[in-house]
């Protein structure tokens, strides 16, 4: 594949939300409307205590994406209740025109003790375009089960032939690097299907990619679109351990195809976008979601530093 680089087209320095510590535009998720691209991303704020919440919230973009025409003024969904899946924050929040609404399909965590975190998937409904979104339920409509049975999440949903596909990652070991040291997490991509995008069924423990750095590499965000007939992943993957300081161990994107979405062969150098030294995505390359606008697919990505500035893009030329 052939990429022109976009380079970053959201500066959170340069345009501010209104809300949050002023850092952190994570998770870019596109949603195309009459004049303008909408994209919701995660920033961050701390609690009383100093902890971080992730709060969703959008910036509009011209078409182009040369031109930022604005940002949300308040989150578009508030925080999760005492003790809920989402009580701690929503990164990310996938998002889908149908018949006349906006679904999200949000992942939603709540800290732990043992580990860092837990997960699960949610639903929100928009009725205004997106602007303001309420909970479908309290509760996840995809978490643990007994062959996932934990960190279940990064849920990116499109409708094919009448069917809710979601591709989204689960938890598969948390151990810890050495004795007193922080658990780390692996993850895998995963399949489910819904006729109605509330009740799911899961390809229970299947992992779709083939994993590249061995056991241990952890997958994340998947998302897809379509090219020639074939439908492609891209997602992020990343060591184990050592990843938030070497950028060798670091957040990287990966590819997969399929021409039945049952079947994935993994092609990382089909996808031909690798980081650039010294560039805003030279140590790091996370969080992809592609779209497409007036013809062309585009692949929104964060950059150094897990997206703590902005979010930057790449479109598909041939």
């Amino acid at each position: 594949m052939r990429w022109d680089r976009l380079g970053l087209v959201f500066d959170l320095r340069e345009h501010p939300l209104p809300f949050g510590i002023g850092e952190f535009a994570q998770g870019p998720q596109a949603l195309v409307l009459e004049d303008r691209v909408r994209v919701y991303l995660s920033t961050r704020s701390r609690d009383p205590d100093g902890k971080f919440r992730s709060l969703v919230g959008f910036a509009d973009l011209s078409p182009d994406l040369s031109r930022v025409m604005g940002v949300s003024e308040a989150p578009v969904i508030g925080p999760g209740d005492l003790g809920t899946f989402d009580e701690h924050g929503i990164f990310p929040m996938n998002v889908l025109a149908h018949e006349g609404r906006i679904l999200a399909f949000t992942t939603g965590w709540s800290r732990r003790v043992s580990v860092s975190v837990e997960t699960g998937i949610g639903l929100a409904i928009s009725t205004d375009g997106g602007l303001t979104f309420t909970r479908h339920g309290t509760g996840p409509v995809l978490s643990a089960t007994v062959n996932e049975p934990f960190l279940v999440c990064d849920g990116v949903v499109r409708v094919i032939g009448g069917l809710f596909h979601m591709w989204y990652i689960f938890g598969t070991a948390w151990t810890r690097p050495e004795p007193g040291a922080e658990a780390e997490r692996v993850y895998k991509i995963g399949h489910a299907t819904s006729a109605d995008g509330i009740t799911w069924t899961k390809d229970e423990g299947r992992r779709i990619v083939p994993d590249r750095l061995g056991p241990n590499e952890c997958q994340a965000l998947p998302t897809l679109f379509e090219r020639d007939g074939r439908y492609h992943m891209v997602f992020c993957y990343r060591e184990q351990v050592g990843f938030r300081t070497d950028p060798s161990r670091g957040y990287r994107l990966g590819h997969a195809w399929s021409d039945d979405l049952a079947h994935w062969t993994r092609d990382d150098e089909g996808l031909a976008l690798p980081r650039q030294p010294g560039a805003w995505d030279g140590a790091m390359q996370c969080y992809p979601n592609a779209f497409t606008c007036d013809g062309a697919t585009t692949l929104l990505y964060n950059g150094d530093a897990f997206g703590r500035f902005g979010f930057g893009a790449a479109r598909l030329i041939g």
